[in-house]
């Protein structure tokens, strides 16, 4: 697993070159932003031991197998760790594909070969929440319920799969014909997935950070040229 630092708060940690996941700095330890695909929780903990930090919070931006894949071995290993997703995508999480009343039709994918994860969350969380210094805003369209996060200390955006950053940045209905696919097996709503590309953008993130691709400084000028090129716009 690749580590990198962005920053002084923010740890990249990428598997097989496209799949991320974060660690990020507090006063009390670390808050790790998604788990990856499985067999990742051995090397999150090794970046968490080179910072001389424990892990205190599992965080999951959605309740895609790609992002929850090590999550039950992590947290086996950190029990006392809390685990927070949104209180939409803790359904999917456990394997609950319906839909819920007054929600718009949509294609909700499980997980290829993990579809629900045993670990239960703590608590959940919406939008306004504060986890440590990451304040919690919605957004929905790639799933139902997917979460981003905003540092304040330095306003670095953690996106999840609003936006992919594999080969240039894109909304995730913009039909890119590369790994991770999102808007052709991936995004659940379209139409929601573009109002929160557009919603993230007019945060004016100073660093955006996301599931598949590089972390980007000074991103809000490839998010606009993204959200102009992408269906909808």
């Amino acid at each position: 697993m690749r580590f990198r630092r962005h920053g002084d708060r923010l740890i990249q940690l990428t598997r097989l070159r496209l799949v991320n996941a974060y660690l990020v700095r507090e006063p009390d330890g670390v808050t790790v932003v998604d788990t990856s695909i499985a067999g990742s929780a051995n090397a999150i903990r090794w970046a968490a031991d080179a910072l001389g930090l424990p892990i205190r919070r599992i965080v999951l931006s959605h309740a895609h197998t790609d992002h929850f894949g090590s999550l039950d071995a992590l947290h086996a290993a950190v029990p006392n760790a809390e685990v927070l997703i949104s209180e939409r995508d803790a359904k999917l999480l456990a394997g609950d594909l319906s839909r819920q009343p007054g929600e718009p039709a949509g294609r909700l994918f499980p997980g290829v070969f993990r579809p629900s994860a045993e670990t239960r969350p703590t608590r959940t969380v919406a939008e306004g929440d504060r986890i440590g210094s990451l304040e919690v805003i919605a957004a929905p369209g790639h799933t139902p319920g997917q979460l981003a996060f905003l540092d304040h200390r330095d306003r670095t955006l953690i996106a999840g799969d609003a936006y992919v950053a594999v080969g240039g940045l894109f909304v995730t209905t913009q039909p890119v014909l590369r790994f991770p696919f999102p808007a052709l097996v991936g995004t659940w709503h379209k139409p929601t997935a573009h109002a929160t590309a557009l919603k993230l953008r007019r945060l004016s993130p100073h660093r955006l950070a996301v599931g598949h691709g590089p972390v980007l400084d000074d991103p809000v000028p490839a998010m606009d040229r993204a959200i102009q090129n992408a269906p909808g716009a």
